[in-house]
């Protein structure tokens, strides 16, 4: 074993350190100012990976995780951090990146928090696999071994009330080894909740359909069922074809929104506040999804054109589609050069960042300005540096959308410096 003291958190939610040697390492469940015993696992030249063996002197910040399945869940990282000293990490952990990959000098960004810390997700994915002893476990990955499913039940601290219920009823009522859902090693199951309640499941994986039809009796707060074909796409088994969500909008689940209603009002409003007066602004919104954004801002005066590749929301942003307001369907980086020039471009793309060739789009056309809306401070970074330095950014703000967790939402507003 070796001594440490934690000095930081780490984009993963491991704590950060150093032993003896120089070398950085990283711990999971640790917090700033600890000071431990840790074990190695694994380790490189510059670098190694430890656990928690012995809490020689407990940080400022720590304290006792309130879910009972944390020390064995993967699902979250933080919940051993009391909530301010959460937001401060994750403030450090955009600063820290947009500094060192994006060369940018930022101070740490304000952090906008969440109205609960608990019962916030109106989404969340479970895997079930069904083991040789016809015994069934359904959860989420273990920490540090990805390969074990740790079972979770009703006592999961961060789905909404609805998604709760649900869970704890269709554990009881899926039947022995899991006979009323598809066949199949391993499945997984996804289950969204409305504003009103109501619950989807979408089943991935599996073979056959199962008996949706005897799950939607025995368990009253699921209300539409479906499965995803060997296409990828879904196929509606039973009850209602869509969930209708507090704005109007009709939802298969799979489609994206944001998992944190209240987090993502305001991070919502914050955009609408950065751009003010949008009266025959042209505004491109990639990444779109439903299009509750564009069409907003549609109603407001601007031009807006929306890209999604999801056909599904697509369909869906047409049905709702108001004067000024048009999508396309495909890629972003596909179409975003056919649809410049424009004065605003906004994009919200997935984890991955946006493609090299948004950013040569963008450099190429008339654009004043990018919002950038990111689920990932390096891939943010990284791409605030390519698009430098024909862009600057004006101001950063973080979003605490995923409380206990090391995940940040950030918006970052840049402007065009050159013509």
């Amino acid at each position: 074993m070796q001594s440490v003291e934690i000095t930081g958190i780490a984009a993963g939610g491991a704590g950060v350190g150093r032993f003896a040697d120089g070398r950085v390492v990283f711990i999971h469940r640790t917090s700033p100012g600890d000071r431990l015993e840790a074990r190695v696992l694994s380790t490189r030249k510059r670098w190694a990976r430890a656990e928690l063996v012995r809490m020689n002197e407990p940080g400022p910040d720590r304290r006792d995780p309130p879910c009972p399945l944390y020390a064995r869940c993967g699902g979250c990282a933080l919940q051993h951090m009391n909530r301010d000293a959460q937001v401060r990490a994750k403030a450090m952990i955009v600063a820290d990146a947009l500094r060192r990959i994006g060369g940018l000098e930022v101070d740490v960004p304000e952090v906008v928090t969440a109205a609960t810390e608990f019962e916030y997700r109106n989404r969340v994915s479970f895997q079930l696999r069904r083991l040789h002893t016809d015994r069934v476990v359904a959860g989420f990955h273990e920490l540090d071994r990805p390969a074990t499913i740790l079972d979770v039940d009703e006592r999961c601290l961060l789905p909404e009330p609805a998604i709760r219920d649900a869970w704890r009823v269709l554990r009881r009522e899926w039947g022995p080894s899991a006979h009323r859902l598809p066949a199949g090693e391993s499945l997984r199951l996804t289950l969204q909740s409305t504003g009103s309640g109501d619950v989807g499941l979408m089943i991935h994986d599996g073979f056959g359909e199962g008996r949706p039809d005897e799950i939607l009796e025995r368990v009253p707060g699921i209300v539409a069922i479906w499965k995803t074909g060997p296409d990828g796409k879904p196929v509606h088994l039973a009850g209602r074809t869509a969930l209708h969500d507090d704005d109007g909008v009709d939802l298969e689940v799979g489609v994206f929104t944001q998992v944190n209603r209240s987090v993502a009002r305001r991070l919502e409003a914050h955009i609408r506040s950065l751009l003010g007066d949008v009266t025959d602004t042209r505004i491109i919104d990639a990444y779109c999804g439903v299009a509750g954004r564009a069409i907003r801002l549609a109603e407001a005066g601007a031009r807006v054109t929306g890209i999604e590749t999801n056909p599904r929301a697509v369909a869906e942003a047409r049905r709702r589609s108001v004067p000024g307001f048009d999508i396309v369907e495909g890629l972003v980086e596909d179409e975003l050069a056919g649809v410049l020039p424009a004065d605003v471009v906004i994009v919200n793309p997935p984890r991955a960042g946006i493609d090299g060739t948004v950013c040569d789009a963008i450099h190429g056309r008339s654009v004043a300005r990018v919002i950038y809306v990111s689920c990932d401070p390096a891939t943010l970074a990284r791409d605030c540096a390519r698009l430098a330095p024909r862009f600057t950014m004006k101001g950063v703000r973080c979003f605490d959308m995923f409380p206990q967790t090391a995940h940040i939402e950030t918006v970052a507003d840049l402007r065009c410096v050159t013509t």
